[in-house]
């Protein structure tokens, strides 16, 4: 190769660097076959032929480029040389060196370990932005800018490009600096004050609700924007935050502050405007019952022999049903304690009455309709074996899921995609890695 002072098929005797650049460019072919394995996922999903570069990082930016990914897109995650995603180390537990955290929402990506710090890095990007149809990142505002790799700097030389800033307050506004994590901002937009026990402290949802809707939105402004550039040829910059997704998430809670000036308290599992609505302990666990109508309320009352509930004016209205909340949870309440869960769940099948168990995981991922919906998505992995993580939850009639390909490791498509798509030759990509610039 051109990277050795001399063909090594010419003499018996190879210098001490020779010999370090030979080592090293048979490690990176090996990863680099490894990579072409990876990357040949064939595809004629939805975005199909659209290219995302990922700069983003943690869960909502990744949550969201996966989706693009499980659509047919061809995403290239850049990551930090030598630590890459901080998800990396989010463990235990860990697959093997992986932690799970990451593992779960980076499948169906590509992994290229750039230092954008670097002048050559930001160049790098630069060039493979100008390949793309989507920039996302997830930077403090302003922070890529500095890089030179800010909308503003990227617009004239890629205008076709889609640009996605998730941030945790948005990119103008007071408070547009600050580092924004779930839990923190699910606080200061409201969520945690309405989740938790009744008379309870306030509580963090089990899961990173605001990140997940954040990827969710940012996914669908950017599908809203591919269709807009089709009509207008030009890209444009998309601002998506944590704290607006979340005050928009407040829905029905904040719309009654907003028009009815009432201030939300916690109902733990209950809902304000609906009774019942919530779980009910039963003798040995919990069940979950709602009636959101006045049908499925008398349904309720029949399945329960509590005929006598439905012509009571204090329960007959939903209206009503909110007023005398006590009064009716006591009964229902007492009622539900008297068996089991499973002797419930039997009784209310098939009334047309939503209602449910409270699974743990492992009740989850061997639920029946868990697994006739495909939810359990195996993948195989070069380096740990296979490994198994909660799949697509959407089915397309005319769009069959492909296999897709394994969460990446740190830095293993980074020759793949400098001499697939940047063409650039096996001696400049060794130089930057020598300098640092690549892993």
């Amino acid at each position: 190769m051109t990277m050795f002072c001399r063909p090594v098929t010419q003499t018996k005797v190879i210098c001490v660097e020779c010999r370090k650049h030979a080592v090293r460019w048979v490690a990176n072919r090996r990863m680099s076959e490894k990579s072409d394995t990876n990357s040949a996922r064939q595809t004629n999903g939805p975005l199909s032929g659209y290219r995302v570069l990922d700069l983003s990082r943690v869960l909502a930016g990744p949550y969201c480029t996966m989706i693009l990914g499980d659509l047919g897109a061809e995403v290239i995650k850049v990551e930090r040389p030598g630590s890459g995603d901080d998800t990396r180390s989010w463990g235990p537990p860990f697959k093997g060196q992986e932690a799970v955290y990451f593992l779960t929402v980076n499948r169906n990506k590509k992994s290229v370990a750039v230092d954008i710090k670097t002048r050559k890095g930001q160049n790098i990007i630069r060039q493979l932005a100008s390949k793309c149809d989507v920039l996302v990142e997830n930077y403090i505002p302003g922070k890529l800018a500095q890089y030179n790799l800010g909308y503003d700097q990227l617009k004239t030389e890629c205008p076709r490009l889609i640009y996605c800033s998730i941030s945790g307050y948005g990119q103008t506004g007071p408070y547009a600096k600050r580092a924004g994590y779930d839990v923190i901002v699910s606080g200061v937009a409201g969520l945690m004050h309405i989740t938790g026990p009744k008379d309870g402290e306030p509580c963090k949802v089990g899961v990173a609700m605001t990140d997940l809707s954040t990827g969710l939105y940012a996914h669908g402004a950017i599908m809203a924007a591919i269709l807009q550039r089709q009509k207008s040829g030009q890209g444009q910059h998309i601002d998506c935050d944590l704290f607006s997704t979340q005050v928009a998430s407040l829905i029905n809670i904040g719309g009654n502050f907003l028009n009815a000036g009432i201030e939300a308290t916690r109902h733990g599992t209950a809902h304000p405007s609906i009774v019942p609505y919530q779980a009910f302990k039963t003798q040995d666990s919990y069940i979950l019952v709602g009636a959101g109508n006045d049908g499925q309320f008398r349904l309720l009352c029949k399945r329960l022999g509590l005929e006598q509930l439905i012509e009571d004016k204090k329960f007959s209205t939903n209206k009503a049903r909110v007023t005398n909340r006590k009064e009716l949870l006591d009964l229902l309440k007492k009622m539900f304690n008297t068996n089991t869960t499973q002797y419930w769940l039997d009784l209310l099948e098939n009334s047309g009455i939503p209602y449910g168990p409270i699974n743990n995981m492992a009740a989850v991922f061997s639920d029946p309709q868990t697994i006739h919906n495909r939810m359990i998505q195996t993948i195989q992995h070069p380096d740990i074996g296979d490994i198994r993580v909660p799949g697509p939850p959407v089915r397309f009639s005319d769009f069959p899921r492909d296999a897709p390909s394994a969460p990446p490791t740190l830095g293993q498509h980074t020759d793949h995609v400098l001499s697939n798509i940047l063409q650039l030759q096996p001696k400049e990509i060794e130089r930057l890695r020598v300098e640092g610039v690549v892993q």
